[in-house]
């Protein structure tokens, strides 16, 4: 595993790449309303990467055929933009999108309510972000990657939700995925120590019920198998002598 190691100067520049991806989730999370088409999602991110003249991750990654990933309900990750996916009130749908700025790499994802949704689902949304948080907090110099990873699990386990296993987040920086892969669950104080100039994409992935999942025939898309909700929320994250650095704000 070489784990690459960004110089402040590289840092300084994923960090451009994540404020501006920040604006496109900002155009999407305007569309996002009962009536609403996940391309209708896909539209706003396309015209947004289109103004600020930046490059988009997902189109035509491995194939992929999007700039979102558009996830609903019980999908838990890679759904693709559809005329004919309509979002109603109640549903939840995560968009992750990626952008590339001056050769770097930003990846960040957000699930939405649609309206007013179910307390549980409402519930499942406000832990899986806390979770990601709570990994965030130790993403720092001389601690170990599971630590992480541990955190996600042990904020989602307490609460019987479903921690996804087949899915992690990854290092990021001139590529979208490097080396560490980062999953969200594993024991604390395990794998590789944590070093400044580290760049991460900690992406807790967290269904309502099992943790299990399955692939649909398209190739892309990831659902949940028993058809619980999912929620999946990701920030570029820099490790830094100062501590961790959020890059997608």
């Amino acid at each position: 595993m070489a784990i690459l190691i960004k110089t402040d100067a590289q840092i300084a520049k994923m960090r451009t790449s994540g404020v501006t991806l920040r604006k496109v989730h900002d155009a999407v999370k305007a569309v996002v309303r009962p009536g609403a088409t996940t391309m209708d999602l896909e539209r706003a991110a396309v015209a947004t990467v289109k103004e600020l003249g930046v490059k988009a991750a997902f189109l035509g990654y491995h194939g992929y055929p999007a700039v979102l990933c558009t996830s609903v309900n019980h999908e838990v990750i890679h759904g693709i933009p559809s005329e004919n996916h309509v979002l109603r009130e109640g549903d939840v749908v995560s968009v992750d999108c990626g952008v590339i700025v001056d050769g770097y790499y930003s990846d960040c994802a957000v699930t939405h309510a649609v309206g007013k949704i179910s307390a549980k689902a409402e519930k499942l949304l406000r832990v899986t972000e806390a979770s990601l948080y709570a990994a965030i907090e130790k993403a720092v110099v001389g601690g170990r990657l599971f630590d992480i990873s541990n955190a996600v699990q042990t904020v989602c386990e307490a609460e019987g939700y479903g921690v996804v296993r087949e899915f992690v987040g990854h290092g990021i920086g001139k590529s979208m995925h490097e080396d560490p892969q980062v999953p969200n669950y594993g024991d604390a104080g395990k794998g590789p120590r944590l070093k400044a100039g580290m760049v991460l994409a900690i992406e807790p992935m967290i269904n309502l019920g099992s943790a299990e999942v399955k692939v649909l025939e398209d190739g892309w898309t990831a659902i949940t198998v028993d058809g619980s909700v999912s929620a999946h929320f990701e920030h570029t994250v820099a490790i830094t002598k100062a501590g961790p650095v959020i890059l997608t704000l």
